[in-house]
Formats: C-alpha cells, structure tokens, sequence
C-alpha cells in the first residue's frame, strides 16, 4: 500500500529541480514548461495559463464542485534599471527582494537575445581596504550595484555584450539539504510547497484513485508581485488552498519541522470552516502542526479574493525560517504538509 509519507524525499526532489530554473516573476516561462512536461508525463491534463501558469487537473471533475491547491513558482529576483557609465548595473527589485540579505550573492543576467552573464551583487566601492565608510552604509538598491564578469569599463562595453535595460536578475539559490535533514535554500518560497504537490500527484497516480474530494493544482507565475492566482479559477472551484511557506519567526509557534495552519494574516482572517477542517485532517494524520497568525504576509488567496471570486479559502505550509531570504525548512516538515493534505482531500463530504 503506498503511504503519503514515502513521497517525502520525492517532493525535495522535485523541489530542488525547481529551485535550479530560475523564475523571477515574469520569467517563469521555462519552469511552466517544465512542470508542463512533468506532469504530462504522469498522464495528466493540463493547460498553460495566458499570464504563464499551469493548471493541472488531478481528477476530471466536470461541474462537481472542487477543490484547488494554489502554489507559486514565480520567486523574487531583479531586473536591470540602469546600465551606469562606469560599466556597472544598477538594479530594481523584483517582488520584495531585500537588499541587505542579496549582498555579496552571485546572479546572472538574462539577456534579451544574447544568453546569459554572470556578476555579483555588492555594495558601491565594496572594499573594505579602500572605503572608510563600509560598515556605516545602509544597504539599499540605490547603495549597491553588479559588478559583471566581464571586462567593462563603460556603458558602450556593457552594451556590446547584449545586456540591456528590462532584462531580468536572477540569483543563486545555494541549495543543499543536511544530513539531519534541514533544506537550506533560496526559494523555498514556494518551490518547496509546489514540489510536495508534483508528489502528491504522484502518490495518486500510484495508488490508483484519485483523491475523494475532486481536485486541480494551479501553479501561478506573479504570486510575488501580488495577482498570482487572480484569474483563471474555474465556476466549480468552491474552495482554494493556498499551499504557500508556513512563517517561522518570534511570537509563532511554528517550526521547520512542522506544517503551519493560517488562521489570520495581513489581510485578515481565513475561513473558519476551512481553518477548521485542517486542523481536523491535521489530527487525524498524525500531522505535527501549529496553527499561527501571520503578521505580514499575504498568500495567493488575497487576489483570488480581492479578484472577486466565490470560495472557501486556506492556507497551509512547511515552516520556513528566514524568509525571502536564504531559507530554512526541513524534511519533516514536508512530510507533515503531504500527511495533512492527503488527509485533507481523502475527507469525504
């Protein structure tokens, strides 16, 4: 008999392939097709999404009112502002990419005819031998530059080897996983959730049934930027789950090792039958989980919402710490997010 918990290592798996295709929010094209080719190769159906997500269908449900998990696959990054006289790269966040936790991190440009170039992200005159005042700088987009790896001294240099302004940032994940099981990454944010879904199909098409509660997975490709999941929810979704990061931080009780029920975040409160029926699924799994409110943060259920679309709403996650930085979750935690789904959609009404 297959157990949702033997789908663990094949959900970092997946994970970790997905973290390795770089996807800031609007250059998501490459990993949409990926996901597109995988899930294809299950036997699934599926369609691309006109603003580049994926929508994959787990059970044909025709009108019968369904389930749908959310997760995005769009991550932060950056893009070129200003290629500067000197030869370096101004360059504007893309999402709420932090300045301070991106210094010194390695990043490719991605040109928009000319393939890809290298450099790194540092802090205006990034010596500490030369510059005095290297340690009283605030960090900022406008304190810091790429430096390329390139030999550049001037603009018309920058310009010749194909970069230009609009041509996207994309950093180095750094991924790697412990052997106590800790995920250390870039991105976990919301690659980590979208591999455990990949798994969670998986688990059903080698069980050999679908899940009893009628279900569609929806990949979206602007959750950073806020209108992920703002279209394409289909008249017979009654319900969306948000399957995003669980929040680990002071004043929560969520750790990396456990799967995070919302029951509030910045936008305010999530369904109370839904909020309730996870944590129900939660108990009956086994489930090691929190349920904890988050203070700032926003999941892909606000523009679904704010979209104007009628659904019971959640949301769920491993725990992450550090986030939209360099991000830690662990193995249990993963585990713990496929016990409660599985127990989740296996409900019947």
């Amino acid at each position: 008999m297959k157990r949702i918990e033997d789908y663990t290592d094949i959900a970092i798996d997946y994970a970790l392939k997905l973290i390795s295709i770089p996807s800031p929010s609007g250059y998501t094209r490459d990993v949409a097709r990926w996901l597109e080719q995988t899930f294809s190769d299950m036997g699934y159906r599926s369609e691309l999404t006109r603003k580049g997500g994926l929508i994959v269908h787990l059970s044909e449900t025709g009108d019968q009112e369904a389930v749908m998990l959310q997760a995005h696959i769009d991550t932060l990054g950056g893009m070129v502002a200003e290629i500067k006289s000197s030869g370096r790269l101004w360059m504007t966040p893309v999402g709420s990419l932090n300045a301070n936790n991106t210094e010194t991190e390695n990043c490719t440009i991605v040109t928009k005819s000319a393939g890809v170039r290298e450099g790194t992200f540092q802090l205006i005159d990034a010596s500490t031998h030369v510059n005095a005042t290297y340690s009283e700088t605030a960090r900022s987009f406008s304190s810091m530059e790429i430096v390329l790896d390139e030999d550049v001294r001037s603009r018309e240099d920058v310009e010749a080897l194909g970069i230009s302004v609009g041509d996207f940032v994309c950093f180095e994940p750094r991924s790697r996983v412990t052997s106590s099981g800790y995920i250390k990454s870039r991105f976990l944010d919301d690659k980590l959730s979208a591999g455990a879904l990949i798994a969670y199909a998986q688990y059903l098409k080698d069980r050999g049934r679908p899940s009893l509660q009628p279900t569609v997975l929806y990949f979206t490709a602007f959750e950073e930027v806020g209108h992920g999941a703002s279209s394409n929810i289909a008249p017979h979704i009654a319900e969306i789950i948000c399957v995003d990061m669980g929040c680990v931080g002071e004043g929560l009780t969520c750790t990396e090792r456990m799967v995070s029920i919302c029951a509030k975040d910045k936008s305010g409160p999530y369904h109370y039958d839904v909020v309730n029926g996870l944590i129900d699924a939660a108990k009956r799994s086994g489930a090691d989980y929190a349920v904890d409110v988050y203070p700032d943060y926003f999941s892909d259920a606000k523009a679904t919402l704010m979209a104007g679309f009628d659904v019971r709403f959640g949301c769920v996650g491993p725990g992450v710490y550090a986030s939209h930085g360099y991000e830690r979750s662990h193995r249990d935690g993963v585990e713990n997010t496929l016990k409660l789904l599985a127990a989740y959609l296996d409900k019947a009404d």
